[in-house]
């Protein structure tokens, strides 16, 4: 299983976004957030405008302008994130993507393989909508562990 650099970039910028609300910070440019995270200002605007058109995070033209979180850190969740920016891992047209060489699944019925996609699916979803943005601003990790149950 892979995460996309869309998801992990993107989760990153909303994580820095949470660290500057949490410090008091109004906003963060996007040369800011670019050059914290080392990607290209470009990708960063790319990432931004994905997140604005999601309501996730809202922009400020001019001098003090910048991004901020659309709401507050402890109300948006890992899974708005990851899910507003790319497919999940298991959807509806995941064995028509997944046919070989044949033009259709080989294992079109009864397909066991399917499932398993279906609760890993289902299992990354629950947790990550288990964890908000302020916990995850947390140096420790401790409240992701708590949330998940692993303890602190």
């Amino acid at each position: 299983m892979r995460v996309s650099a869309t998801e992990e970039f993107g989760l990153r910028i909303m994580l820095a976004l949470a660290r500057a609300e949490l410090a008091g910070l109004e906003s963060r440019s996007i040369r800011e957030l670019a050059n914290a995270e080392g990607m290209s200002g470009d990708y960063a605007a790319k990432l931004l405008r994905q997140l604005r058109q999601l309501g996730l995070v809202v922009a400020r033209r001019g001098v003090q302008g910048g991004h901020r979180l659309a709401r507050p850190p402890a109300e948006i969740t890992a899974w708005d994130v990851v899910r507003g920016l790319d497919e999940p891992l298991y959807h509806d047209g995941f064995c028509a993507e997944h046919t070989g060489r044949n033009a259709a699944c080989a294992h079109g019925h009864g397909c066991t393989v399917r499932g398993v996609w279906r609760w890993i699916g289902h299992t990354v979803e629950v947790a990550l909508k288990k964890i908000t943005l302020a916990d995850l601003a947390r140096a420790d990790g401790a409240a992701v562990q708590v949330r998940l149950g692993g303890g602190a």
